[in-house]
């Protein structure tokens, strides 16, 4: 496994091991004592969950509030435009944002800490994303970012994304107070 920084405390793209031959081919997508060495920080995972969407569909920018979670993404079918932005107005890198493709070719992952925005647009005909949590999904804790919102111009792949009416309604990451999102 090789964990790469990002501009984002925090924020890393872990490339896999992954063992391959004729017959296919073997990784190990998480190993709580490796995992915590090599990333060097405890993660005490609570959920995981399965989504799945078509080509073009935009789900994000979000976070939870006061219940912020961490998240380990990786996809198993398709390949994704996956992105954290920093929203913690004390931050020295408050609203920046990290990328990464993240596709069944690459087997990547990518680690978000809690407090993060978090989002991810299909470049695929489909595309399953498994990701890990720590922290329970709280929904009436939760809020977000416009995944247009000038100020952040994320370079999104595809310039009409397909979006839920909520995702579609979110405030743009000015005039919200997200400070102590951050855990």
């Amino acid at each position: 496994m090789r964990a790469t920084t990002t501009t984002l405390p925090g924020v890393m793209l872990i490339e896999p091991s992954v063992h391959e031959d004729a017959r296919g081919f073997f990784l190990e997508t998480y190993q709580k004592r490796r995992y915590e060495a090599e990333l060097g920080c405890v993660l005490d995972f609570t959920q995981d969950n399965h989504s799945r969407s078509t080509r073009g569909v935009l789900r994000g920018l979000h976070l939870q509030r006061s219940r912020p979670q961490a998240k380990l993404m990786r996809v198993v079918r398709g390949a994704v435009f996956d992105v954290a932005v920093d929203v913690d107005p004390d931050s020295s890198t408050f609203g920046r944002w990290v990328s990464a493709i993240l596709s069944e070719d690459n087997k990547h992952q990518l680690f978000v800490p809690a407090g993060y925005a978090h989002g991810f647009q299909v470049l695929s005909a489909l595309a399953d994303l498994e990701y890990k949590c720590i922290g329970d999904y709280v929904p009436e804790d939760e809020t977000g970012v416009i995944w247009s919102d000038p100020d952040l111009a994320i370079a999104w792949p595809i310039a009409e994304p397909v979006l839920s009416e909520k995702d579609a309604c979110l405030p743009p990451l000015s005039g919200q107070r997200l400070s102590g999102a951050r855990a």
